[in-house]
This record gives C-alpha cells, sequence and structure tokens, in this order.
C-alpha cells in the first residue's frame, strides 16, 4: 500500500485513518499490506513558477525551504506511525510532480493500492490546480483509495 503524503492535514488524516483501518488492529505479523509513504517534492523551479531575471538567485533558498517541508513530513508520517506501533514502514521522498511520482511509486513497489488525502476543492479550483486524486485515479495501475475528512457539523 502506498500512502501519499504531504504537509497538509488531509494527508494526516489519510495516514492516520489507514493505520487505523488496516494496520493497528492487526500484529505486526498479521497486518495484509507493506506500508510505503511517499512525498513529492516539488522541483524549486515548479515551486516559484516563473523564469526571469533574479529567479536563478531564488532555486538555493527555495529548495532549503522545500528540503525542511520534506523533512517535516517525513519526521510526521514516522511519528503517527511510531504512535500506532507500526514500524515496519518505508518513508520516501521523491522530487517531482505528485501526480507523476505517485503513480510511479505504484509501479515501483508494486502496490495494490493507493492512498490519496482529498482536499475537497470545488469544481473551479480543481480545474485550475488539477486535482492528484482524480490524476491518479484514472492512471495509477491499482486501486486508488480517496480519503474523505467528514465535516463538521455546526
Amino acid at each position: 500500500m502506498v500512502v501519499a503524503m504531504d504537509d497538509s492535514e488531509h494527508s494526516t488524516y489519510a495516514l492516520k485513518w489507514i493505520l487505523g483501518h488496516f494496520f493497528a488492529p492487526f500484529g505486526s505479523n498479521d497486518r495484509p499490506f507493506k506500508l510505503v509513504i511517499v512525498h513529492a517534492k516539488p522541483t524549486p523551479v515548479s515551486a516559484v513558477g516563473l523564469v526571469g531575471p533574479g529567479v536563478v538567485e531564488v532555486l538555493p533558498l527555495v529548495d532549503g525551504d522545500l528540503k525542511k517541508i520534506a523533512a517535516r513530513v517525513v519526521d510526521k508520517a514516522r511519528e503517527i506511525c511510531a504512535s500506532k506501533s507500526v514500524d515496519d514502514v518505508v518513508v520516501e521522498v521523491v522530487e517531482g510532480d505528485a501526480r507523476n511520482v505517485l503513480c510511479e511509486a505504484v509501479e515501483r513497489h508494486h502496490a495494490s493500492v493507493l492512498v490519496v488525502g482529498s482536499h475537497g476543492y470545488g469544481a473551479i479550483k480543481r480545474a485550475v490546480l488539477g486535482s492528484v486524486s482524480d490524476y491518479c485515479a484514472h492512471h495509477a495501475h491499482c486501486s486508488v483509495m480517496i480519503v474523505k475528512r467528514p465535516k463538521i457539523k455546526h
């Protein structure tokens, strides 16, 4: 099972949900899946999003920030897994667009399930930004589980 992880509450919720439903109830030898957590680190150029004078000087700073974010994501993922007594986990940081990184991780690990959190974008925002979960649902060579956080009722 490959689980997508970024620095959002949505992916944190998805990881916790997966651990609670597919890993924590089982003994370490009885778990139905091997767990691989993948964080797609954007390239500095894609994070900046524009090209022009002065961009070259900014790229090392952006890359440093992206590496710090990736380290936080990895630490948080390991902490969440440890809290559920799931220690047999592979955590990867792969640079690139999340859509491609996740589909490639599915192939590399021969995953039978890809898990992504849902950001809950509306139709317009999803059309502009693109949906990682939508892309993966159509292109990953395995089943894709989209974990949604329950809506809070007021």
